[in-house]
């Protein structure tokens, strides 16, 4: 069984407060890359880090912001590992950040349940903009890999859908 010290709840907490890179209105934290913060000796963090996708590349901003939110709460020696297993999966995303998501305009991924569980027959997605499922897919990539470009067909506005992995 591993314990969390207070300090090391704080220095999660400060982490996982890191905009996301590429989706600024996403803390780390919502995004659910964040996997870990340990304190292996006075001044000395390991923060654990699991990137939306192998090769992603926001994932070096990401660790250089988590250096400098640790680095300005006085932690001299911050190492920040890239944790591959288990993979992010969109079902990492939390109720907040798919809230975010949406109120930004961006659709945000369906859950896609438990692993061996049932799989979602949900095959619309709903437009942020108006509410609709009636949209059209316009693109599979959109500004970054992890987004498809859409439209509604009822309101007619473009909008990103995160996409589900």
């Amino acid at each position: 069984m591993v314990t969390t010290t207070a300090l090391e709840e704080e220095l999660l907490a400060l982490a996982g407060s890191v905009p996301d890179p590429e989706l600024p209105v996403l803390t780390l934290a919502e995004l659910g890359v964040l996997r870990g913060v340990r304190l292996t000796a006075p001044g000395r963090v390991e923060v654990r880090l699991t990137p939306t996708y192998t090769g992603c590349p926001a994932i070096e901003a990401m660790s250089a912001d988590i250096e400098q939110v640790l680095h300005d709460h006085g932690i001299p020696e911050v190492k920040v590992r890239t944790v591959l297993s288990p993979p992010w999966t969109t079902d990492a995303i939390t109720a907040e950040g798919r809230r975010k998501l949406a109120e930004f305009g961006i659709a945000p991924p369906r859950p896609t349940g438990p692993a061996g569980g049932p799989v979602a027959v949900d095959l619309t997605i709903r437009c942020p903009n108006c509410g609709s499922t009636d949209t059209t897919l316009l693109s599979r990539f959109s500004s970054t890999a992890c987004k498809a470009l859409r439209r509604c067909e009822s309101c007619r506005e473009p909008f990103d859908h995160f996409k589900e992995l």
